[in-house]
């Protein structure tokens, strides 16, 4: 199998709030429905989807947002930015909480931080400071 791009679809409580946030992220919404959303920043992609009920090409697979603010994740978006420092504090300016501070991880080559949506979904906001 061939990929040629990939586009991540997350499950939120709240469409509208939702898109509400990622906007001050920088995304934009290219189509918003009550129940879902296709956002772009850039040539990327975000889908947004309500919480739901089996449809009948998965009968077995539910969609769930998720449960509070749990310690533990199974995912995260990383959001790629020239100046985390920068795009970090234009975050707050917005209302944006952050988890964490920028920082550059013991390993190097990388300046983060991070914070989470309303759904409690982790997003972190990284800068390559050196190439791999």
């Amino acid at each position: 199998m061939q990929i040629s791009d990939f586009a991540p679809l997350i499950v939120v409580r709240d469409v509208a709030q939702s898109v509400g946030f990622y906007r001050r992220l920088g995304f934009h919404p290219t189509v918003q429905w009550p129940t879902y959303a296709k956002l772009t920043a850039g040539a990327k992609v975000l889908h947004l989807a309500s919480p739901g009920d089996p449809p009948p090409d998965r009968p077995d697979l539910a969609l769930r947002a998720p449960e509070g603010t749990s310690p533990t994740v199974t995912a995260a978006l990383v959001l790629q930015v020239e100046d985390c420092r920068r795009a970090c504090a234009d975050l707050v300016a917005a209302g944006i909480a952050l988890l964490t501070t920028p920082a550059a991880p013991a390993w190097g080559g990388e300046v983060r931080a991070f914070v989470r949506d309303p759904d409690g979904h982790l997003i972190e906001i990284n800068e390559v400071t050196s190439p791999t």
